[in-house]
C-alpha cells in the first residue's frame, strides 16, 4: 500500500470510527489482565489523530505506545463475541497497525 493509499485508508476508518458509538458492552472493567477497552481506545484514537493531522511528528514515543496497544488489543479481540463490538475493536486495530507500519508522514 503506497502512503496517499494508507492516509486514505485510516481517515476512511478514522471517519468511521468517530460515527460508531463506543459499545456499551465494551465499558466493563477490565477484559483481559490490565486491559481496559476505555483507555485503549483513547489511547489508539489519540495515535491516529495525531498522526492524520501531524504525521511529521509522530516521534519513537508514540510508535512505542501503539506498539504497546497492538499487543494489547490483540489480547482482548479473541475474547470478544458480540459482533459490534468486534466491528468496533477491528477496526481500531485496523488503524494502529496501518499507523505504526505507517511512521511518520513526510512533512507537507
Amino acid at each position: 500500500m503506497n502512503r496517499t493509499t494508507e492516509q486514505e485508508t485510516v481517515a476512511r476508518l478514522w471517519q468511521e470510527h468517530r460515527d460508531a458509538a463506543f459499545p456499551a458492552g465494551l465499558r466493563r472493567t477490565e477484559l483481559a489482565e490490565g486491559i481496559h477497552m476505555v483507555p485503549l481506545d483513547l489511547d489508539i484514537a489519540m495515535n491516529v489523530s495525531s498522526w492524520l493531522d501531524h504525521g511529521d511528528s509522530f516521534h519513537a514515543e508514540r510508535r512505542r505506545v501503539l506498539s504497546k496497544c497492538l499487543a494489547d488489543i490483540d489480547q482482548v479481540l479473541p475474547l470478544i463475541t458480540e459482533a459490534e463490538e468486534l466491528a468496533y475493536c477491528q477496526r481500531l486495530r485496523q488503524m494502529a497497525q496501518l499507523v505504526f507500519e505507517a511512521g511518520p508522514q513526510p512533512t507537507k
